[in-house]
């Protein structure tokens, strides 16, 4: 390691063995986002010799010492907070301790997605003035924005107190990396008359309505992608299907698309033309551009990716994670919150 490459003080930990294609994914991934940009640590987490396998098969050179063995693996199929409790020596608890320890600045895993969010809220912490992390969610909308969807599956029983932090973590969210002045926070519901939806978008409406955020009142599904909203809150059950519904768009498009041009020579001619329509324009759905997902509201840097995350999706998470360290965001959401302190 380099003099300078000691000296650089952002530290991010990766898990080479969370995806479902590791540790080849999540190593090369990582060791792209280092190329691209050299300006922070990169630590390595999980059975050593496999992760040197992968290294030495693409002629990377990586200093051992950022290597952490952990011999431990946490499937999906494992309970979230049971292998947390008893997989210690797995690469994702190995991860999470070490930003609790402060060793590393920010933890990025494609593993079991329960699990890291047990690890990140048990081991890492919350910061000062949240009382449930939240997942957000990146949608593109009309304008050639982004908007931003809190819950997207952290909890399924939000209160109306989870919302408004959610609000203010999202709101800050958007502006340091959107680079939006005052983002427009929406209240996902059945209608835009606050008298419609249920106990929890009334109590959480009035709660916003109090609040200083830039708060436009109740929005309804065809918000997220009309670009009237930045930031929209609700349920982290109905944000998850949200998401997840949103993930099925592109694939179910394209199956579209080659059943289209089954249908004769022609067909296959207006399909090809489609196809690249389709993939330029629908650039900005693809999670692998997003890489993940930040878990906003924990004392560290944590991004969840898919587990079928490949090694563009797993650059992406390190660089996510990379500009959150560079803006300081842990701080700006602390300073937020005390002003909606219970």
């Amino acid at each position: 390691m380099t003099n300078q490459q000691s000296n650089l003080k952002c530290k991010i930990a990766v898990d080479a063995m969370g995806s479902d294609f590791a540790p080849h994914n999540d190593v090369i991934g990582a060791i792209q986002a280092l190329n691209e940009n050299k300006n922070f640590q990169l630590f390595l987490v999980g059975d050593k010799p496999a992760i040197l396998e992968v290294l030495n098969k693409n002629n990377v050179d990586h200093p051992e010492e950022n290597i952490i063995h952990a011999p431990e693996q946490i499937t999906m199929s494992d309970s979230p907070t049971t292998a947390i409790r008893t997989k210690k020596n797995s690469s994702l608890v190995v991860g999470a301790t070490l930003v609790k320890e402060k060793k590393v600045d920010a933890f990025v895993s494609a593993g079991n997605t329960g699990a890291m969010l047990a690890a990140s809220t048990l081991i890492m912490g919350r910061i000062s003035g949240v009382s449930r992390p939240t997942i957000g969610a990146s949608f593109p909308n009309a304008k050639n924005k982004f908007t931003m969807l809190f819950d997207a599956g952290a909890s399924v029983d939000s209160k109306p107190q989870h919302l408004l932090e959610y609000a203010v973590l999202g709101t800050i969210f958007s502006r340091e990396i959107y680079k939006i002045d005052k983002p427009k926070v929406g209240l996902l519901s059945v209608g835009e008359e606050k008298e419609k939806g249920n106990e929890l978008t009334f109590s959480t409406h009035e709660l916003l309505t109090k609040s200083n955020l830039n708060f436009i009142g109740n929005v309804e599904g065809r918000d997220i992608l009309n670009g009237n909203v930045d930031v929209i809150v609700c349920d982290g059950f109905v944000g998850n299907v949200i998401l997840k519904f949103g993930e099925s768009v592109i694939g179910f498009l394209k199956s579209k698309v080659r059943s289209y041009a089954d249908a004769g020579i022609l067909n296959k001619i207006k399909a090809l033309v489609t196809r690249s329509v389709l993939k330029d324009s629908l650039k900005d759905m693809d999670y692998q551009y997003h890489g993940g997902v930040p878990l906003l509201g924990v004392n560290g840097i944590s991004i969840i990716g898919h587990g079928s995350s490949s090694p563009l999706a797993i650059k992406n998470m390190v660089l996510r994670a990379k500009e959150m360290y560079d803006l300081n965001i842990l701080q700006k959401f602390e300073e937020a919150l005390k002003h909606y302190a219970k």
